[in-house]
């Protein structure tokens, strides 16, 4: 099982051994909002492991970096997909790999929520989605700065010259026409990951 991208408030006073903090102090941040923590529906507070690790970096305090996943053996891909079957197809090919950790989205909107909590290497992106449609998902994936390093790869079933180049213009690094082909997936998937640290 990998590293938990959350952190409880027990996973923090778990944690502040390592950076000279009492218990009590770890809660404190939480009560005066210098932690940026956020409730689940259950009520419970949880932060993301790189937001108390930019915390901890703020406040100069030491930390055990093997305790935040700064290494990670696996590639990270998003894939966006709004039919059930390419969804399924894709992340069953990319499973057999087992050298990914593997989420998806359905929609635009699910698929900016992922971005912003699984920290993707890759994006497996269906350009037609609804809510909020691939090429505008690319554009602003790759304007934004903290995510722009991340590779996109576009899948439509509507490869027109239009779609591609539009695709491409706005960011995209690759593109593969639907239906897709197995060794055609693993291999654009390779080589967009091959330099990705």
């Amino acid at each position: 099982m990998g590293i938990e991208r959350f952190l409880s408030v027990r996973d923090m006073v778990d944690m502040v051994g390592c950076c000279e903090v009492t218990p009590t102090g770890a809660l404190n941040w939480i009560d005066s909002a210098e932690s940026p923590v956020f409730n689940t529906p259950g009520k419970h507070y949880r932060i993301l492991r790189t937001d108390y690790t930019a915390f901890l970096h703020r406040y100069a305090m030491f930390m055990d970096e093997g305790l935040f996943g700064r290494t990670r053996a696996k590639k990270r891909i998003l894939i966006v997909d709004d039919e059930p079957a390419v969804l399924s197809f894709i992340e069953a090919t990319l499973h057999l790999e087992a050298e990914y950790e593997l989420a998806t989205a359905s929609d635009g909107l699910d698929a900016a929520h992922q971005l912003a909590i699984f920290e993707p290497d890759l994006v497996v992106l269906d350009i037609m989605l609804p809510g909020m449609d691939g090429f505008e998902i690319c554009r602003r994936l790759k304007s934004d700065p903290a995510m722009s390093r991340i590779k996109v790869l576009a899948v439509t079933g509507f490869a027109t010259e239009e779609n591609i180049q539009k695709i491409l213009h706005y960011g995209a690094d690759d593109y593969l026409a639907k239906p897709l082909k197995l060794e055609d997936l693993k291999d654009k998937v390779h080589q967009l990951l091959a330099d990705v640290q």
